[in-house]
């Protein structure tokens, strides 16, 4: 076994990180002066205002009662607290946290393309990441969803920081990359809790290579320690959880509303205001109403599976067939100064470049494809039907023929560079977790910097044919 490829020159790293900085610095600088908080912004501003003032997690009501809350996940609005405790609470430090954490997922996603590219197609794929207009365009939200993004791309750099140690031999480096795999994977589950679902997975494709008559025990091993490092960097908080919400929850209580509202019947797929159930009407704790909203929201898919399961291409479709995240939220915080056609630009611009760099993944994915004429047969199919359905309505069947083509490659997926596996499990959880809960745009910008970088794979075969 041998290292992926050798570490990426450090001139192609500061581009990357040069052009993800300061686009989103200039965005940032148009911003801040612009557009107030909004939506969950609103709730995530006021919660971190009081983190900063060391009033914790705490919630004041409008006739001057205090109490604890854990409603929305605690990561995002004690990250910027933090920042506002530093730097003063206003919303341009949180748009430039975000700006910083944006440009550090570039520079994942450069360094994973350049442990599976030539340093060209490895730039390239950077640059894409870096300058993502859904991305750059939603760095002023002061929404959890870019920052999650951020993390994920930097916990799969970390997966292919473990791989390294695999490849080399070295198993107590492994350990010990494999506990700070982790931890990154920690913090994005404090920001968004199923994130969690990344430990393991990560960990499973950073030891893949591993072989020997041990190989599964030890990467069964190596995947519960990275899940349990996780655990443990949400631990204090879950703790306070069960002290303070009357109930225990791994990071927060809004798992029963979400599912509540996934399995509505009249639904579109995406968000509506929750229909409360009679049992839960006279419930006010909130840990324990959002309990009574998951048992209802269960009991309804017990008694009807099929309309539940017939909401799912609603949702994907929701998720991922427009996300129009960036304009959305700047036109909801001030139309005057974002109005109907700003919303629609940036809408159009990041539709045509997220269908752009899917299509060429998609086709590098295919280019790439190895095994049996069956198998190669297979993922072209495969390929060819989500590219017809990446420039119809329902592109979302794209993002699934994505997950589905990558899966014909099998052990050699897993074995493979970390880039292309980790771009499908992110991709792949995002539309098992949606297809049961419900969908939104924001909700797939998750998957936006690996899809870029994947789109790498193009250039790539391109660059070896040559």
């Amino acid at each position: 076994m041998t290292p992926e490829r050798a570490s990426p020159r450090a001139r192609d790293t500061w581009i990357v990180l040069a052009a993800a900085l300061l686009a989103r610095l200039a965005v940032v600088a148009w911003a801040a002066s612009r557009f107030p908080p909004t939506a969950d912004g609103t709730f995530y501003h006021r919660i971190a205002e009081r983190v900063a003032a060391g009033l914790g997690y705490t919630w004041l009501w409008p006739d001057g009662v205090v109490t604890y809350a854990a409603h929305y996940p605690v990561g995002y609005p004690a990250l910027i607290g933090g920042a506002y405790a530093i730097f003063g609470a206003h919303p341009g430090v949180a748009m430039a946290t975000n700006a910083l954490l944006g440009a550090l997922a570039a520079v994942a996603v450069h360094r994973l393309a350049a442990r599976a590219f030539p340093p060209g197609p490895a730039l390239v794929a950077g640059l894409l990441a870096a300058l993502h207009p859904g991305l750059v365009a939603y760095t002023p939200a002061l929404m959890s969803e870019g920052v999650t993004a951020s993390l994920v791309a930097c916990a799969a750099w970390a997966s292919a920081w473990v791989r390294d140690a695999v490849l080399l031999g070295a198993r107590r480096t492994i350990a010990a990359r494999i506990v700070l795999l982790g931890i990154v994977v920690g913090l994005a589950t404090l920001v968004r809790p199923q994130s969690l679902v990344f430990a393991p997975l990560f960990a499973l494709i950073a030891v893949a290579p591993l072989t020997g008559p041990r190989a599964r025990r030890t990467t069964l091993g190596f995947a519960a320690l990275a899940t349990v490092s996780a655990l443990a960097v949400c631990a204090p908080w879950t703790i306070r959880n069960c002290e303070r919400m009357n109930r225990c929850a791994l990071v927060s209580v809004n798992g029963g509303w979400n599912l509540l509202i996934g399995a509505d019947p009249a639904s579109t797929g995406a968000w509506s205001p929750i229909k409360v159930p009679d049992a839960c009407r006279e419930v006010w704790d909130e840990a324990g109403k959002d309990a009574c909203f998951g048992r209802a929201a269960t009991r309804y898919i017990a008694e009807h599976p099929g309309a539940w399961l017939s909401l799912v291409p609603r949702k994907l479709a929701a998720t991922f067939d427009y996300c129009g995240a960036a304009g959305w939220y700047l036109h909801e915080s001030n139309s005057a100064a974002c109005g109907d056609r700003c919303k629609l630009g940036l809408g159009v611009a990041e539709t045509l470049y997220e269908r752009g760099v899917l299509a060429l993944s998609l086709i590098g994915l295919a280019r790439a494809a190895t095994g049996s004429r069956a198998r190669r047969f297979a993922t072209w199919a495969v390929v060819a039907l989500g590219l017809v359905f990446l420039f119809l309505v329902h592109a979302w069947v794209a993002y699934a023929a994505l997950v589905v083509a990558a899966l014909f490659g099998g052990r050699s997926l897993l074995r493979g560079p970390v880039l292309p596996a980790a771009s499908v499990a992110v991709l792949g959880a995002t539309l098992l977790t949606h297809a049961v809960f419900f969908g939104a745009g924001r909700y797939g910008l998750v998957t936006f910097p690996l899809i870029a970088g994947m789109a790498g794979v193009v250039f790539a075969g391109l660059r070896t044919r040559a």
